[in-house]
C-alpha cells in the first residue's frame, strides 16, 4: 500500500511522550501514530455496532409484532407488510 506523508505539529511534551511510547512498544513513532489512528477508527465502528445492537434489543418486541415470523400472527393478525 502506498504511504502518504503527514506533517503534524505538537508540543514538545506530546512529541516526547510519542517517542517514549513508540520505544516501549518497539515500533517507530510513525508506526505508533498509525496504530493509534487505526485503533481510533476501529473504535468508531465498534461503537456503532454496539449502539445498533442496543437499539435492536430495545425495540425487539416491536419489530417482532410488526414483522412476525412466517406462521405467526402479529399485531395485524398476520396481515403485515408484504415481504420482499
Amino acid at each position: 500500500m502506498a504511504k502518504t506523508q503527514l506533517n503534524v505539529r505538537v508540543d514538545e511534551s506530546t512529541a516526547e511522550t510519542a517517542r517514549e511510547r513508540a520505544l516501549a512498544r518497539g515500533v517507530s513513532v510513525n508506526r505508533y501514530i498509525e496504530e493509534l489512528v487505526e485503533r481510533d477508527a476501529g473504535e468508531v465502528g465498534h461503537t456503532f455496532v454496539e449502539a445498533a445492537s442496543d437499539f435492536m434489543k430495545s425495540y425487539e418486541s416491536l419489530f417482532a409484532e410488526e414483522f412476525p415470523e412466517p406462521g405467526r400472527t402479529g399485531r395485524r393478525g398476520g396481515e403485515g407488510r408484504p415481504r420482499t
